[in-house]
């Protein structure tokens, strides 16, 4: 193996692990130590130079002391692969994402193959399923649905509606292994009602769905939350407040889940799978759930993409970024939202237009399953690939004449 590869990460593959080069980000990390020791340096040289012009000691120093700025030491990169057996002992590994990313799904999978290689005994925590749907995971893990059958079932397309590609390895393990997949989220309907008119606005049959003794936000928290709110514009008329309370019900809610399935199985462990925001300085998810369990546990962010200091993770990942393989395209607009799937624009040379597929046509069945939605015409596309061939069931209004019923066969590119 050589020196480059020594530094590397180990990703997962849908059925292999690979090393990955991390090379230009740690040429990245160490321009930048180079340039603040540079820095540090020549602020140094002017303090020797005024103490040697007869400034004294307690003038020169009478700026902000930078003696504890946090330091990185770059000789001590490691490896995916070497921490993992450190985890060995941990109960619960919460391994942070940016959603599209998809090395970092790649990543989870291998950390969850490393343990599940130590102990079997291990339960995966999802973010991105819905706790009133546990009952669909628990039948695809036990093999008495499909892939589609989950999909439809937790309402993915209109509840998450990240390319189900991203995940697709780490549920098809857990199902070939018979590793129990935890529904951390909590209802769409209840953290947007708490955004609207917060937790004060619930009626009763909502407050019974919020978690037990849910605890404030501290400063730090609500610093973070805030900075998140200010990127959005759309949130102008929300209430911060509101907003804030909403954040933290995600995070108190998922936690209150894992606590629950720890505390019901005290023989297992989790990796638990979220966004980086929701596992990152503790006070979000991680520290809500020792409060509840108090069990050993580490967290690990990938590609954090804000201030690093101390007490931000146990370990940082910095995966080469990865893209899925490309998915077959009908080349179609249509507009969101829980109605039929009316086209407003087929992309210039895409297969739509190569068909003879016109704006205003409504999709109604791609090969004879149903669509009534943009979610239904996601989960019939999922897993096509370009030169994959569809047929695509069309109805054409017209203003004076009937509506046609048009067949389609076209080729995905």
């Amino acid at each position: 193996m050589t020196e480059r590869q020594t530094i590397s990460c180990i990703r997962g593959d849908f059925n292999f692990a690979r090393p990955c080069t991390n090379y230009a980000m740690k040429k990245l990390y160490l321009i930048m130590i180079l340039t603040l020791t540079a820095s540090l340096c020549d602020a140094a040289a002017a303090v020797n130079d005024g103490l040697a012009a007869g400034q004294s000691e307690e003038s020169a120093t009478a700026g902000e002391s930078v003696g504890d700025t946090p330091a990185l030491a770059l000789g001590g990169f490691s490896t995916l692969q070497s921490i993992l057996p450190g985890l060995a002992d941990k109960r619960v590994v919460f391994v942070g994402e940016l959603h599209p990313r998809y090395d970092h799904h790649l990543e989870q999978l291998e950390i969850i193959r490393r343990m599940y290689a130590q102990d079997p005994r291990l339960a995966i925590g999802m973010e991105m399923f819905q706790q009133p749907f546990q009952a669909a995971l628990d039948d695809y893990v036990a093999g008495n649905v499909d892939v589609d059958a989950l999909l439809r079932e937790t309402e993915y397309y209109q509840r998450w509606r990240m390319d189900f590609r991203l995940y697709a390895p780490i549920l098809q393990y857990a199902r070939e292994h018979g590793i129990p997949l935890i529904a951390l989220n909590v209802p769409t309907e209840l953290t947007r009602k708490v955004g609207l008119v917060g937790l004060q606005g619930l009626d009763d049959d909502e407050r019974r769905q919020l978690p037990a003794d849910m605890a404030p936000a501290d400063e730090d928290y609500r610093l973070r939350i805030r900075a998140v709110f200010d990127m959005h514009p759309e949130h102008e008329h929300q209430s911060f407040e509101h907003f804030l309370e909403a954040q933290l019900l995600w995070d108190e809610g998922m936690a209150e889940r894992a606590a629950a399935y720890l505390e019901a199985h005290p023989d297992q462990r989790m990796v638990v799978i979220a966004g980086n925001q929701h596992i990152a300085w503790g006070s979000s998810m991680p520290q809500r759930l020792q409060r509840r369990q108090p069990v050993p546990a580490v967290t690990i962010l990938n590609s954090w993409q804000d201030t690093v200091a101390p007490g931000l993770a146990d370990f940082l990942l910095m995966p080469e970024e990865r893209s899925l393989p490309p998915a077959g395209r009908i080349g179609v607009m249509f507009d969101e939202g829980n109605k039929p799937v009316i086209i407003t624009a087929c992309m210039q040379d895409g297969a739509c237009a190569d068909a003879g597929i016109e704006e205003d046509d409504r999709i109604v069945a791609i090969d004879n399953v149903p669509v009534n939605n943009p979610a239904d015409l996601r989960l019939a596309m999922w897993d096509k690939r370009p030169g994959d061939t569809i047929r695509i069931a069309i109805v054409r209004e017209h203003l004076l004449l009937p509506d046609e019923d048009l067949d389609f066969e076209l080729t995905l590119k």
